[in-house]
């Protein structure tokens, strides 16, 4: 079985993507390893190891992510934009007194990924790396599957405040509930109608695609 392994800013985003891979490729044996933040098997909601934007930079600079070849087919990158003003991520989301679109912004945080990689290291190994890089966190992405018909669904800021209010709920931000909320991209009919309705979830979802993974024999 094909395997994926995933450096992510948080439990909740891992699950999020867990549960899109499940959808995307119509199968719910997908084989996700979590590298960062690494999981208690026994207990999904205990994190052994912290995370954030930070650690996914640093992480990607490491021998660990060099090594993780060993042991996946394939590498994910998840790191959110909403901080990416800050020190250390050192991205702008404005160029000449425009806003980047999510494209550009995306663009541009996979060019740092790629420079913490290492140029020599990324061009052996960029066919089995996928970026996840959400605008401005997961939660835009789980917008779809709440707002189809009206205009939040694409929107990449205050996503959370936005979901809280589709969703009529207060939300914690673990894993169980994070598995909930995304639980319906578990269907590769629901994925495959809403992705598109999110930018930054459909550069992710294209670029899935475009690594024409093999799963038990088929090509998806």
């Amino acid at each position: 079985m094909t395997t994926f392994g995933l450096i992510a800013e948080g439990i909740t985003d891992q699950v999020v993507i867990e549960n899109i891979l499940i959808g995307y490729f119509n199968n719910p044996d997908i084989i996700v390893n979590p590298l960062l933040p690494l999981r208690d098997e026994t207990d999904k909601n205990r994190i052994e190891n912290y995370s954030n934007w930070l650690k996914v930079f640093e992480y990607c600079a490491s021998s660990k992510f060099k090594e993780a070849f060993q042991f996946s087919d394939y590498l994910i990158i998840q790191v959110d934009t909403d901080t990416s003003e800050e020190v250390h991520y050192d991205i702008p989301k404005y160029q000449d007194g425009e806003e980047l679109t999510p494209e550009e912004l995306i663009d541009k945080v996979v060019e740092k990924c790629q420079r913490l990689i290492g140029e020599v290291f990324y061009r052996k190994y960029q066919a089995r790396i996928i970026f996840a890089i959400s605008v401005h966190s997961t939660e835009c992405w789980l917008l779809p599957l709440y707002c189809t018909k009206n205009k939040e669904a694409p929107q990449t800021k205050n996503c959370l405040q936005r979901l809280r209010r589709q969703c009529q709920q207060t939300i914690h931000k673990n894993y169980n509930e994070y598995d909930s909320l995304s639980r319906n991209y578990c269907k590769n009919n629901v994925l495959m109608r809403n992705y598109a309705l999110n930018p930054s979830l459909k550069i992710f979802i294209e670029g899935v695609q475009a690594k024409k993974i093999v799963i038990d024999d088929e090509i998806v």
